[in-house]
């Protein structure tokens, strides 16, 4: 079965995971989501990830939740850009994710990459999801 929107489909993997107080959960993997959760590794917002093969040419990511004495880190996370209408920013219209609280994940001509760096870079792209 083909999936339409591979990263819709993680956010909310690890929306239900947190919902379930789960430590870790699994998705199928790919170089996108990879990315995706390199940024959220990188701003503090999942405690890691790793590949692991399931069987010969299927991958999957087992992701680490993190949790902040008992609550997730992460009280809001929701897709932008989907597939249906996609959402292109330039960094100088990039809006900030509550007053500067959270952060927007981009895909830009330089990878995927968070708001603050996609500021440093001078870059804009296609806005992925925000996370608070």
């Amino acid at each position: 079965m083909s999936m339409t929107d591979p990263v819709g489909d993680l956010l909310t993997r690890i929306r239900n995971g947190q919902r379930a107080n789960k430590s870790s959960i699994t998705a199928p993997a790919s170089k996108l989501r990879e990315s995706l959760l390199s940024v959220l590794e990188r701003e503090g917002y999942i405690r890691g990830f790793a590949r692991q093969n399931v069987r010969e040419g299927i991958d999957e990511l087992k992701i680490e939740l993190k949790y902040n004495e008992g609550e997730p880190v992460i009280n809001k996370i929701e897709r932008v850009s989907k597939p249906g209408r996609r959402v292109y920013a330039k960094i100088k219209d990039l809006q900030k994710v509550y007053n500067g609280l959270g952060i927007s994940i981009l895909s830009t001509p330089r990878g995927v990459m968070s708001d603050s760096e996609a500021r440093q870079a001078n870059v804009g792209g296609e806005v992925l999801c925000q996370v608070f």
